[in-house]
């Protein structure tokens, strides 16, 4: 059996066995920011915490859009560079090795930033200083879209054990807030939230999954999960907490726009 120490991150863990939406809402979630930023083909994006380019190849392919992406991962930026090859999209999308907290481009060159699912992962400190960066690398009027997993009570002190649990299982020491806390946060760091909505759970539960992987996805990560028995007790170990976190937790989206 594999110990907490020898896994890896849920988010990593899951894209090994082939899910490619990693992210708290799902597809659903990420659309819908992506229709507020009002993209089109002018547009240069900076997409934060890429993993393996899903979200950065579809801007590319709907909007034509130009797209620059980091990771701090040396292997997932490999990995998304040889997919975009393989998408040809290599002329609008770029991504590359980099920490949200110090952002390898100049100042005010992105029209927009995304960042999904990367914040919560954050202490409260780094998570100023990552919003600070992405404010220095916008335009005058930049959009900010942020996709984040959200805790439902009014404060995440009532859920602490809950946040535990959490961190237990996806091997990361996440740090989730309310949505008051996370507008906070926003406002506090030079953006001006313009929409913020908030929604379930929907990573790893069955509507979630076929919604986002279709059939065929789901049926290839399950057999990729059974080829060793310590995977297939992780999978089912995350399948089992977040059917719990799910009342726990949800989904929030932000659109901020750049103040001053």
């Amino acid at each position: 059996m594999n110990s907490t120490e020898q896994r890896l991150p849920t988010h990593l863990f899951l894209a090994k066995l082939g899910k490619t939406i990693l992210r708290p809402g799902g597809k659903e979630a990420t659309n819908r920011i992506l229709e507020a930023c009002q993209l089109h083909e002018d547009s240069h994006v900076l997409e934060v915490a890429t993993n393996t380019g899903a979200t950065a190849i579809h801007i590319a392919k709907a909007y034509n859009a130009k797209v620059s992406g980091i990771d701090i991962n040396k292997e997932v930026v490999q990995t998304a560079n040889e997919i975009i090859i393989r998408e040809n999209v290599q002329h609008l999308v770029q991504i590359q090795q980099g920490n949200a907290t110090q952002l390898p481009f100049d100042d005010a060159t992105f029209d927009v930033v995304i960042n999904e699912a990367m914040l919560t992962m954050l202490p409260q400190e780094l998570k100023e200083q990552a919003l600070a960066e992405y404010r220095r690398v916008l335009k005058p009027g930049g959009i900010l879209a942020t996709h984040d997993l959200v805790v439902k009570a009014s404060s995440e002190e009532s859920v602490t054990d809950e946040i535990e649990a959490l961190r237990n299982v996806i091997v990361v020491k996440a740090q989730p807030l309310s949505k008051q806390h996370w507008q906070t946060l926003v406002e506090n760091t030079g953006f001006k939230p313009v929409d913020v909505h908030t929604g379930e759970l929907h990573l790893v539960s069955l509507v979630g999954l076929i919604r986002d992987e279709g059939l065929d996805g789901l049926i290839r990560i399950i057999e990729n999960a059974r080829k060793n028995s310590d995977d297939e007790q992780y999978f089912l170990e995350i399948i089992e907490h977040f059917d719990h976190a799910r009342h726990h937790f949800g989904h929030i989206t932000i659109i901020a726009k750049k103040q001053g």
